[in-house]
């Protein structure tokens, strides 16, 4: 999985928002809140997204109604994921990552292995 350009990330950012099917025009009018744009660019990154497989989408009349695969936060822990398989030295990788951890992410990291612990090593 790579990571998204631009406009890829702003659609689907606005999708993982709706939390629900939106139209190319949905998304459209939504973006051009904030920017000049196209429909047929809008069509054609949604498009894009489909084939990536980060939206579904059904016929509706003449167009298309797309929704978002997964949430956010299950696409940032594939990246994350496949970014610390491709980093060489795993363990080094990790320490370096938790170096960097504001205290606010700390405290979210702490938050998270209380919900879903390491699994095999300690009791």
């Amino acid at each position: 999985m790579r990571t998204l350009g631009d406009l890829e990330s702003a659609i689907m950012d606005r999708m993982w928002s709706y939390h629900r099917p939106a139209s190319v025009r949905d998304v459209l009018e939504d973006l051009r809140q904030s920017r000049e744009i196209a429909y047929t660019t809008v069509m054609t990154v949604m498009d894009k997204l489909y084939k990536k497989g980060l939206l579904k989408r059904e016929p509706q009349g003449k167009a298309y109604v797309y929704e978002t695969v997964g949430t956010k936060e299950s696409y940032t822990a594939q990246l994350m994921r496949e970014t610390l398989a491709s980093g060489g030295n795993q363990a080094a990788t990790l320490v370096h990552f938790l170096e960097r951890l504001t205290p606010e992410e700390a405290a979210a990291l702490e938050s998270a292995l209380q919900v879903f612990p390491p699994r095999g090593g300690r009791p």
